[in-house]
């Protein structure tokens, strides 16, 4: 399903993405998300002062879960909401507190604050995702608000991980968070984030020194802050581009992109579906992965590795195609032709002093030759010692 939207550049430091999805006349509530590109930039108290504002318009809003971590402005902005008591769960020894999904459901307020669209429930919960929580809201009926940071959008994670160090604990499928109605990003300086995190407004003074020098580098929230616009930009970018299902735009005539990425069945593979996502999600096309082997299916060793790069496809809004021939370039280039590729990705392992006496032998440079003026995008990676490929940017 498709919506059109706009960017909304406002003194208040955030930038929205809205319109409408859905059939019309459903009962589905409304979903709205607020996107932050670093910790503490302000997307918990962006989300409690919209349930504040629309309460004091007669709205019935319920708190159904919110995290403060401890900070003194989130829980002041607390006061004054109604607070849906958390499920207390048993895990692992400790007790964990989840938002209460029966207690909201039959509470059923007009608008459900729910914090941390991304994060993962504990076992025991219902669902294994929040995310999933939500959508049982919103099939009630319930408009729900709710936030989620740039490093959990899983098109990104590896990105963010090269510039902050820090690989992420938990992410989301980009399409879910795409579905939304209304996505408003919550923007600060990197400047003024630092100032924040320096007065111990974000973590206490221990922990906030480490992070300033390291994950809240200025650089680094420069770069992430600079993600995040971009990726709101392409979220707008492909909503406006209604095709039918023969792959054109009927308003432009001009043919949909088309990327297609190789899969070696390597451990380089969601590396290389990430860069494909993101860049059929700044074309505003469509995603598709490919894993071309010999007859016989790919070896033992691949499977494991496939499957679980076939979820992650997947989990991005792509689909998975399998191919067996015995030339495997030339199946590839007939896959991408027949599937009306525009956009190729493939990996290319840095060549050892002997093959690169031969360069043109390789998949890769076949397809490059062959490629008859399907654009294609090439992602080093280095052999390591185990003999697996390590991608480089």
């Amino acid at each position: 399903m498709n919506r059109s939207g706009f960017v909304d550049a406002r003194p208040n430091g955030t930038r929205r993405i809205e319109g409408s999805l859905g059939p019309a006349g459903a009962a589905r509530g409304h979903l709205r998300i607020y996107l932050g590109y670093a910790p503490g930039v302000g997307t918990t108290c962006a989300l409690l002062s919209e349930g504040h504002r629309r309460a004091e318009h007669g709205v019935d809003v319920a708190v159904a879960h919110v995290e403060t971590h401890g900070r003194p402005h989130s829980r002041a902005l607390l006061e004054g909401l109604e607070v849906i008591p958390p499920v207390t769960v048993l895990y692992r020894g400790t007790t964990v507190k989840e938002m209460d999904l029966a207690a909201v459901l039959a509470r059923r307020p007009q608008v459900a604050l729910v914090d941390d669209f991304a994060d993962r429930n504990v076992v025991g919960v219902r669902h294994a995702w929040r995310w999933q929580d939500i959508a049982v809201l919103m099939a009630a009926g319930i408009e729900v608000i709710s936030t989620v940071r740039l490093d959990h959008l899983d098109s990104l994670a590896d990105v963010v991980a090269k510039i902050t160090g820090a690989a992420p604990s938990q992410t989301v499928p980009d399409p879910v968070v795409r579905a939304a109605d209304e996505i408003e990003m919550v923007d600060l300086a990197p400047e003024s984030l630092r100032d924040r995190m320096a007065c111990g407004q974000i973590y206490g003074p221990r922990e906030a020194e480490a992070t300033l020098g390291v994950w809240f580098q200025t650089g680094n929230l420069s770069a992430l802050r600079e993600l995040a616009l971009l990726w709101l930009a392409a979220t707008l970018a492909s909503d406006r581009r209604r095709h039918r299902p023969g792959g054109h735009d009927p308003e432009s005539g001009c043919a949909r992109e088309r990327v297609v990425v190789a899969l070696s069945g390597g451990s380089d593979g969601d590396v290389l579906i990430r860069r494909a996502a993101r860049i059929a999600a700044r074309c505003g096309g469509d995603l598709l992965a490919v894993h071309a082997t010999r007859p016989g299916g790919p070896a033992g060793r691949h499977r494991t590795v496939l499957a679980a790069q076939r979820q992650l496809i997947e989990s991005l809004g792509g689909t998975y195609h399998q191919l067996a021939d015995a030339d495997i370039p030339a199946a590839l280039l007939a896959f991408a032709h027949a599937e009306h590729a525009t956009r190729l990705v493939l990996g290319a392992t840095r060549p050892a002093w002997r093959a690169a006496l031969q360069p043109m032998t390789t998949i890769t440079s076949r397809v490059i030759r062959q490629g008859g003026g399907i654009g294609v995008h090439i992602v080093t990676c280095t052999p390591t010692a185990n003999g697996r490929r390590a991608t480089d940017g």
